[in-house]
């Protein structure tokens, strides 16, 4: 990177059912004055604003910060499926990193319907399409169970026949997820559960019940980056920086004939590489991430994915507890995707809060000890994958 990038700032509000939940230009703004007050500057500083959510109206984004006034200053709207909310953290870190801006915003949020995830258009073509044709073709389809839970949880029959899994090995996962939200009062759901609960869950596709998908929920989070010298200049927090970022799109391999490419790992993989070898730093060095866990067979993936267990061994690496406190590398300390709910727009922006307020040391009953760098996965089937790393410097 070209110019050192501060997270000076992040905001969040807790995420909520959506019957509960506010409407999104209400959602959007509370976040986005959360991360100002955080970051110790106006909504007047803020030179861009990038905005991600994906059930929406054009200008959404304007919609929600006109509330925070109206200062002319260039509003981008994003939209990328579920990595929606880092992909605006990754154009506003380039906007500050290539000087086109000082101070700038990122925002995410979404007000969700209730259910299963869909379409929004019928009358022309499907931007999965090509996704559907590879799952037919590998699996056959079924017009009653979720398109996502066919894609994810085809990839998880998948691993498990290939490496021989017991697929309770996924619930496990989800076990886990509440007993880090257990500490987090911005997740949803918090009330701990059992391997044979999560089982006995109805079944939705493959290995995956109920408690092994995320939930719709709705959201907003926002972070506030800068650079150095405005930093400096405002006397702002500049201990936590952005040290690497990449996102990457699909491969051919993706339709390759392999669940496990249809649902991202060679993007995710590939965005992962690079930020180790941009940052000078491996899998090792991590000890805590915050990873797109959708559903619990795309966490035990992504383990793989970003090369904390080798390919075929998450098994293992999950019964040594490797992907808890006092493990390897504490995965989704939140308790991720699986127990806040999933609002599409605002999910990679929440991660991005999480790792900061682990990263000085202000994660409460979820801080993980002694961590100086942090890693964000954030994935969209379409497709989009964005991995980055944070680091604490001062």
């Amino acid at each position: 990177m070209s110019k050192r990038v501060v997270v000076a700032g992040v905001g969040m509000i807790p995420f909520k059912t959506p019957r509960n939940a506010e409407p999104y230009g209400a959602m959007g703004e509370q976040a986005a004055r959360k991360a100002l007050a955080d970051a110790g500057v106006d909504y007047t500083s803020v030179q861009q604003a990038y905005v991600g959510y994906v059930y929406g109206d054009s200008t959404s984004g304007q919609a929600a910060l006109y509330g925070l006034g109206q200062s002319g200053i260039p509003i981008m709207n994003v939209n990328n499926n579920c990595s929606t909310g880092s992909t605006a953290l990754f154009l506003a870190r380039q906007a500050i990193e290539t000087g086109a801006a000082e101070c700038v915003i990122a925002l995410g949020f979404e007000q969700m319907q209730r259910g299963a995830l869909g379409s929004m258009w019928s009358d022309r073509p499907n931007a999965f399409d090509r996704f559907n044709d590879s799952t037919k073709a590998l699996q056959g389809w079924d017009n009653d169970a979720p398109f996502a839970a066919q894609y994810f949880g085809g990839a998880g029959t998948a691993y498990a026949n290939k490496y021989g899994v017991d697929p309770k090995v996924f619930a496990q996962i989800a076990v886990k997820a509440r007993k880090h939200a257990a500490n987090n009062p911005y997740a949803v759901f918090r009330d701990p559960i059992t391997v044979e609960e999560v089982l006995e869950s109805p079944r939705i596709f493959g290995p995956l019940t109920r408690l092994q998908c995320c939930p719709p929920t709705c959201g907003a989070a926002a972070a506030i980056l800068c650079s150095e010298q405005f930093a400096a200049a405002h006397g702002l927090d500049d201990s936590v920086v952005i040290k690497a970022q990449a996102m990457t799109t699909d491969f051919p391999s993706t339709f390759s004939g392999d669940m496990l490419r249809v649902v991202g790992y060679d993007m995710a993989k590939a965005a992962a590489d690079q930020v180790y070898e941009a940052a000078g730093v491996g899998p090792e060095d991590i000890r805590v991430v915050e990873l797109h866990d959708c559903f619990t067979t795309n966490e035990l993936l992504t383990y793989e994915g970003l090369g904390f267990t080798p390919e075929g061994t998450a098994e293992k690496f999950i019964a040594d507890g490797n992907n808890t406190y006092g493990g390897q590398v504490v995965t989704n300390p939140s308790g991720g995707l699986l127990s806040k709910g999933h609002p599409l727009g605002a999910t990679g922006l929440a991660q991005c809060a999480e790792l900061v307020w682990q990263l000085r040391g202000q994660a409460q009953g979820r801080q993980v000890e002694g961590v100086n760098l942090a890693l964000q996965h954030n994935i969209g089937l379409g497709g989009a994958a964005v991995v980055t790393l944070y680091e604490k410097v001062s």
